[in-house]
């Protein structure tokens, strides 16, 4: 038996060296490979178990590494308000994506995972974060570069925090004030709300010029995936109640709430979000028709579309009822992620179940997977799957602090200046003895920020994240000589007493959102009618209302002297007082209209007997002043 000569050893260890590179070659992992090589490639490596993994989105607190890893957990999520440490900072944040990630890149084929979050005025669960004004008021503006700008620094937010999906803009229609979710929605009309896509190229950046139809586009690390939603007819449904059906024709229900979506479609959404809501009696989470049908087949949207906050689970009254009937028409439907949340190991086994015996067919699995992984070989996870530390001064800059505030001033509505053109009130002068600041909204500024900010519902009070109440923001403005003294709900002898130039009442909703915040009456917290009656019966006021709709106001209007709508401003509390004293003057017209009484609702521009307190559109203006 002849000895193997060194040449020889030298040729087979160059013959093991190249087979291990070509083993270790993936087109999958290879940027320079066509994007549809790339799926394909994956897709023909992945078993059922790894598919199914990708189309499962769960909640951060379940999401172990060990859960991702065994499970092959596609994508996780931050539900309202759930965060990894009270106040924690973007480090912390980064650290946290990073654990599950190392989690998800430890597996066979190292799939990296995405990470979802509700950014929806700005990045709204982070402390510290610049909270905008909520969509209410920046349709307001009809300025599609501000929205654009906005986007652009909430991305810039997001990812300060490691995270690139977030669960915004909503581009619902909101057709009647009484639903909770009013405040997500730029306008009761869609081409405003058309108008303010913009801010989809703002978080994910300009879809090149020949990009195919439908194609999402993410354009790297600065940017974030965006999602369109809630698909479709969100906030068209009677009596503006939350979830509920939206009876509507067909003719209707595309005219009024899908034009937003072919606009997004066309800038290269990544994802679409189904709305919780019915149309005609038939749950949008099971519709094949306008889900399959029209958005995928017929608009050749080609990102993938996700189910809301187990929202399969809502096909059924009562919810989970039959979980089986629910995955079977939810997925039958074109859902391609199940938003999970914890009890992730009961959608897995039910789908396996389902498509081992041919309920589900292998085929629906596959477009799934196809859009899933297109999204994420889109936006470079391959190439970038983990945080880095890079962009943390980007959280509650200094500019996108300016350009909230900025956002603000232009969201804001004269409704009412003086008792005729001749004799305005409005702007204030900033040189005055004494000024009364009062009300339960003036130095609040949780209730300035509303429902999504910190914590799902919102919440009241100073400590939740860090901004400039309306209260500071008089301080801040008024001449150093001029004295300003705040009392929420002052009685009749202590403005008898105090000798004031003129006093502005805060007043307004609490924080709320989603079905807390379904109202029928539509009034203001107690007791701001009373602070307004007390105040404004003694003395020359301007009324600004903090609110997330329109609210009843006809009862006051008499006695107020200066009206002014500033919805939900964020926490660039600011914006108002540089508007309120003349450094810019008011430019907003209303994007909804404001209703007399709420016997009238739904009431729409266009309605028939359209008779309104404010109507579409309307908006006095006030030129800046030069102060002495």
């Amino acid at each position: 038996m002849g000895r193997f000569s060194i040449p020889n050893l030298g040729f087979l260890l160059l013959c093991c060296l190249t087979a291990v590179s070509e083993a270790s070659y993936v087109k999958y992992k290879d940027p320079k490979q066509p994007l549809g090589v790339r799926i394909k490639d994956l897709m023909s490596r992945m078993s059922l178990a790894e598919k199914i993994g990708q189309m499962t989105q769960i909640e951060r607190n379940v999401a172990t590494p060990d859960v991702m890893n065994k499970y092959f957990i596609g994508s996780v999520l931050s539900g309202g308000g759930s965060v990894p440490a009270i106040k924690a900072t973007p480090e912390t944040w980064i650290r946290m994506v990073n654990t599950i990630q190392n989690g998800s890149l430890s597996t066979r084929l190292g799939i990296p995972m995405i990470y979802g979050i509700d950014a929806v005025h700005g990045h709204n669960n982070v402390y510290k974060a610049t909270i905008f004004p909520h969509n209410v008021g920046l349709g307001v503006t009809r300025d599609p570069q501000l929205i654009k700008n906005i986007g652009d620094a909430t991305a810039l937010e997001v990812r300060a925090t490691g995270i690139p999906y977030v669960f915004a803009p909503c581009i619902a229609v909101c057709r009647d004030p009484r639903w909770g979710r009013c405040f997500e929605s730029y306008s009761e009309d869609h081409k405003i709300v058309q108008l303010m896509t913009e801010i989809i190229p703002g978080l994910q950046g300009d879809i090149p010029a020949n990009s195919k139809k439908g194609v999402p586009f993410v354009s790297g690390k600065r940017k974030v995936a965006a999602c369109a939603k809630h698909y479709l007819g969100d906030g068209g449904t009677t009596n503006g109640i939350n979830e509920n059906d939206t009876a509507i024709s067909l003719n209707g229900l595309l005219s009024i709430h899908m034009p937003a979506y072919v606009n997004s479609i066309q800038k290269g959404v990544a994802t679409i979000m189904v709305s919780y809501s019915s149309w005609n009696g038939k749950k949008m989470h099971a519709n094949h028709d306008l889900v399959t049908g029209l958005l995928k087949n017929k608009l050749k949207f080609r990102g993938f579309v996700i189910s809301d906050w187990l929202g399969i689970d809502k096909i059924t009254s009562p919810p989970h009822a039959n979980y089986s009937y629910s995955v079977e028409a939810g997925v039958g439907a074109g859902i391609d992620m199940i938003m999970v949340s914890n009890n992730f190991t009961e959608f897995i086994d039910e789908l396996t179940y389902q498509v081992m015996h041919g309920i589900v067919p292998m085929s629906r699995i596959d477009d799934a997977v196809k859009r899933i992984l297109r999204v994420k070989f889109v936006m470079g996870l391959f190439e970038n799957p983990m945080a880095d530390y890079g962009l943390v001064d980007q959280l509650g800059s200094v500019e996108h602090r300016e350009l909230a505030r900025e956002a603000v001033r232009k969201t804001l509505v004269l409704l009412k200046n003086g008792e005729s053109a001749d004799s305005p009130l409005l702007p204030l002068p900033k040189k005055a003895t004494k000024v009364l600041v009062a009300g339960s909204h003036a130095d609040n500024l949780g209730y300035q920020c509303g429902g999504w900010t910190i914590t799902w519902q919102g919440l009241g009070g100073n400590d939740l994240t860090s901004g400039t109440t309306i209260l500071e923001a008089i301080k801040n403005t008024v001449d150093p000589t001029t004295q300003v003294v705040y009392n929420e709900n002052p009685d009749a002898d202590f403005i008898k007493t105090n000798k004031f130039s003129f006093a502005i009442v805060v007043v307004g909703e609490p924080s709320y959102s989603e079905t807390f915040g379904d109202s029928l009456n539509l009034t203001i917290s107690e007791p701001g009618p009373q602070t307004i009656y007390n105040v404004c019966g003694a003395l020359k006021c301007v009324v600004v209302v903090i609110s997330g709709r329109p609210v009843v106001m006809q009862p006051y209007l008499l006695s107020i002297h200066a009206l002014v709508a500033a919805w939900l401003p964020g926490t660039e509390g600011q914006g108002v007082a540089d508007v309120l004293f003349g450094d810019y003057g008011f430019t907003g017209k209303l994007a909804r209209t404001w209703f007399k009484t709420v016997e009238q609702l739904p009431l729409n521009l266009g309605d028939p007997h359209y008779d309104p307190l404010f109507p579409f559109g309307f908006g006095l203006t006030t030129k800046p002043t030069m102060h002495n």
